[in-house]
């Protein structure tokens, strides 16, 4: 089923309902060399195409910092999962499963858990798995997400 953000609130979510999102996203320059430098990570592995391409290092070129391969997978899903949301609970279970390099093209699935209602009248948790998957349908992220949604006619 692919969602397109207009029935996104805690009572549109069935466990076991599997989204494929409508964006993908190709990794540029500068999504790997900006948003890596502003969190002070210079590892030469995402930075130095002379040292990966020549020094026998496992990738043969410059790899995606993770960091960013979450934020690209998340953030492909948030029209779908994000946009009735009023807190984010929390994320765990991360794994990154395959390098991302420039060039590679991203696209995020996200499947529904579980559903808690906590007796808040507005809102609930919703507990999704996102996945991530390159071109080539090689998966390269999955992690949960714990959000709390609003419901609908809520104020």
């Amino acid at each position: 089923m692919a969602l397109t953000g207009s029935n996104n609130y805690y009572e549109d979510f069935t466990p076991g309902d599997v989204y494929k999102h409508a964006r993908g996203k190709t990794i540029m320059e500068y999504d790997n060399v900006g948003t890596t430098l502003q969190v002070m990570n210079t590892a030469e592995g995402h930075f130095n195409e002379d040292l990966m391409s020549k020094s026998g290092a496992i990738f043969p070129h410059r790899v995606n910092f993770g960091g960013v391969t979450i934020a690209t997978i998340v953030g492909l899903s948030m029209q779908d999962t994000g946009e009735n949301a009023l807190r984010e609970i929390g994320m765990d279970k991360i794994r990154l499963k395959a390098p991302v390099f420039h060039g590679d093209t991203l696209y995020a699935y996200t499947e529904v858990l579980g559903k808690d209602d906590i007796g808040q009248k507005d809102a609930g948790v919703v507990h999704f798995k996102h996945y991530g998957y390159n071109q080539d349908g090689k998966e390269v992220f999955e992690g949960e997400r714990r959000v709390l949604i609003k419901k609908r006619g809520a104020k």
